[in-house]
Formats: structure tokens, sequence, C-alpha cells
């Protein structure tokens, strides 16, 4: 499932870029990518308020720079559900979703994954 309410990527994945940045306001939510279990909800250095979600089989997803998280710690989410409002926090110069797929401590290119 897409992870935002917008479409508009304003930064790609690359060697130097661990995820993908979609753009949005604070009118737009992060949506779960795939079913799972909430690891992680809270802040993180660089990355603001962060949501992570393990979704079996070595997977991770991990969600960035939230202005608030709808979601707690062993919350089970499903596809398409809202788990935080866009944001700005962390190391960030503007309003938008950082997304990352992570496999077995690995990050991926998300548009291997969603479209």
């Amino acid at each position: 499932v897409w992870p935002s309410d917008w479409h508009v990527i304003t930064q790609y994945y690359g060697w130097s870029h661990t995820g993908l940045d979609v753009d949005g306001d604070y009118s737009t939510n992060s949506y779960a990518s795939s079913d799972g279990v909430v690891i992680y909800s809270g802040w993180r250095n660089g990355y603001g308020m962060t949501v992570e979600i393990d979704h079996g089989n070595g997977y991770m997803t991990r969600y960035a720079h939230h202005a608030r998280n709808y979601v707690s710690y062993g919350d089970v989410v499903y596809a398409g559900q809202a788990i935080a409002q866009t944001g700005t926090t962390g190391r960030s110069t503007g309003t938008h979703l950082h997304f990352e797929i992570i496999k077995d401590g690995r990050f991926l290119n998300p548009l291997d994954y969603i479209r």
C-alpha cells in the first residue's frame, strides 16, 4: 500500500538516502504499507517522530518526521491504516514522509515494493 495521501516524491532512494521522501502537509497522513506490529513509536534522532512496523520474515518499515503518531508500541496494524500525521520533526526541511523498507537490517528501495 502507498504510505501517504500524496504521491509527489521529493527525494528518491539512493546511496546517500536510505528511503523515499513523499511530499505532504499537516492535513496528510502516513499509512501502514502492510500488516504488522508496531515495534517503535516515538522520537528518533534525525528522524523525529517515528513509527516502525515489523511485518515478519525479516521485513520492517520506518515512517518518519511526523507531527503526531497515532499508534503505540505493540499495536497490530493493517495495510492502509493511518498511523501518523505528516510533519517536519527531526532533521527535516519541510513537511513530508520519509519512508524506509528494511530487510534483515539492509535498506531496500521502496519503489521496488510499492507503487
